[in-house]
């Protein structure tokens, strides 16, 4: 498949298709800029495996790269968090995706900022282009987050005309997904060490997708609720007729 892509600001007519990175290409392999990053990809996940929303043909991976081919040259981009609805099954280890010819294309990228070298921003159109100009020119990801989590700042763009527009959150401070029905948005609070702005899903219905550790907590409230219920009708709990009395 090639598509053919052309800017008042670039010189040349960029070819771009979507081959299949070759079983013999080496990937980078960075590590991750701090120990955070691992744990807000990871809590985005958890929340909704959690909560049912994964399906087998879906793709959500972080660091993991996204291809492209242009101008005969290879072109790969990790981002920190990805989603793709539909993508082809395939029977050995997934080690990159290229759209359109494994599956769909991305709904939504995510970038976490880390340092202060602007990366999530790069406009750069020579090779090896910039995520930004990549994300939204090469693939044209429809959604494109970028999220700081020193200060809690989400950054949410939708693809519109062709270039990225940045979207203003509703009154929750939520953006609304409509290819996931979730809202994405900012919460603050502790989790597995570390305490600070993290993000998070909200159902259509303004409830938030809990991680693994709040439904334990959720399901405690409620054994303690039902015991209390008993107690105050003269029932006690320790001591409960069984099934077979």
């Amino acid at each position: 498949m090639i598509a053919q892509l052309s800017t008042a600001r670039i010189n040349h007519e960029l070819v771009v298709t979507w081959e299949p990175l070759p079983k013999d290409f080496q990937l980078e392999d960075d590590p991750v800029d701090n120990d955070g990053q691992p744990l807000l990809a990871g809590a985005l996940r958890e929340s909704l495996e959690l909560n049912g929303f994964i399906q087998p043909q879906m793709l959500i991976l972080s660091n993991f790269g996204l291809c492209a081919t242009i101008d005969e040259k290879i072109v790969v981009k990790a981002p920190d968090w990805l989603y793709v609805a539909a993508a082809n099954p395939i029977e050995s280890t997934r080690r990159s995706y290229t759209p359109y010819t494994e599956g769909d294309l991305p709904t939504l990228v995510m970038e976490f900022i880390s340092d202060v070298d602007g990366s999530e921003y790069s406009v750069k159109r020579t090779f090896p282009p910039g995520k930004w100009f990549f994300y939204e020119q090469i693939l044209r990801v429809p959604i494109y987050a970028i999220f700081e989590p020193e200060g809690g700042l989400l950054e949410f763009y939708q693809l519109q005309n062709g270039r990225y527009e940045l979207v203003l959150p509703d009154a929750d401070g939520r953006q609304w997904i409509a290819e996931m029905n979730l809202f994405l948005g900012t919460w603050r609070g502790s989790k597995e060490g570390r305490s600070g702005y993290w993000l998070r899903w909200w159902d259509e219905s303004g409830t938030i997708l809990p991680w693994a550790v709040e439904q334990i907590e959720q399901e405690r409230q409620r054994a303690e609720q039902l015991v209390a219920y008993l107690r105050s009708q003269g029932i006690d709990p320790d001591n409960l007729p069984s099934s077979n009395d």
